[in-house]
Order: C-alpha cells, then sequence, then structure tokens
C-alpha cells in the first residue's frame, strides 16, 4: 500500500492546522513550514475544506483552521477523502480488467482483505493522535507554543 503525495500533504496541512489551533494559517507559511509546493497546498485546502476537515476564512487576515476537533478527524476518512486510486491491481477495476486468471485467481481476494485491514488501521487513528506531542511538532514547524498549548505526550492506541 502507498499513499500518493497529494495524501501526505493533506495529512501534513491537517497536522500543521492542529497544533496550531487558535490561528488561521496560510497556505504559504504551512508551504515554507514544510517546504513543499504552494500551488499543490492551494489544491488539498479546497479538496479539504470541500470534506468538511477545513474551513477557510477570505480576506484580509484570513487563512485556514480545522472545521472540527482533531479527536473527530479520523485518518482513514482523510485517507479515503485523498486517495482517488484503490485499485491495487487490474481486476479491482472491472471496466479495464483484461486479466485472464480473474475468475480462478485468489490474489483478489488476499489484496482486497489486505486493503480493508489497511484503513481499518488508520479508522482507529484520529488528527489528534498524530499530534499529541505539539511541543516538538511547533518546534520543527517554527510555530510558537503559547501557554497551556503544548500537549502531553501519550501513547498512540494500539
Amino acid at each position: 500500500m502507498r499513499l500518493t503525495m497529494y495524501t501526505d500533504y493533506a495529512l501534513r496541512l491537517l497536522m500543521y492546522l492542529a497544533v496550531k489551533p487558535d490561528a488561521l494559517a496560510t497556505i504559504q507559511e504551512v508551504a515554507e513550514a514544510y517546504g513543499i509546493s504552494r500551488n499543490h497546498l492551494m489544491k488539498i485546502a479546497q479538496e479539504l475544506g470541500r470534506g468538511g476537515f477545513v474551513e477557510t476564512v477570505r480576506g484580509r487576515g484570513g487563512g485556514l483552521r480545522l472545521r472540527t476537533d482533531p479527536a473527530s478527524i479520523v485518518i482513514g476518512d482523510v485517507v479515503r477523502a485523498t486517495e482517488d486510486d484503490f485499485r491495487l491491481v487490474e481486476c479491482f477495476d472491472p471496466t479495464r480488467n483484461r486479466c485472464v486468471i480473474t475468475g480462478p485467481c485468489r490474489l483478489r481476494g488476499a489484496l482486497a482483505e489486505a486493503l480493508d485491514a489497511y484503513l481499518a488501521v488508520l479508522d482507529r487513528f484520529t488528527l489528534a493522535d498524530l499530534v499529541v506531542a505539539r511541543t516538538p511538532l511547533q518546534d520543527i514547524l517554527g510555530l510558537p507554543v503559547g501557554p497551556g498549548k503544548a500537549a502531553p505526550a501519550t501513547a498512540a492506541p494500539g
């Protein structure tokens, strides 16, 4: 299983917004913090907005923020919303399948089960789980740590 760069950037954008909960973030500042393309992030932010993960504030002093609490944003939902192709092999796409062994082949079933397990694991984690150690993330991203902002580091659910 492999995530696209698009999904990687979407998750990073959400993590950035989660560690900056009381302020708006601009696409430019997020792009600079991660060293990634502003244009890519703009497209991603738009899709995350349509998906209900992010809200945008227009105008002077505008920017992005999470639409809901990080604990309510399930990582599996984000991955499903941003990945456009879970067809791991040709036979996952009935309109393009030309594989001659599709009927008796058991690989498709094994891969489908693996994909379901992969997504089930991601469904166990929320955005809050990814940013439990806020202070180190804020330091790396160059964000100020305000009073009471740092969350205690805890183990992720397992």
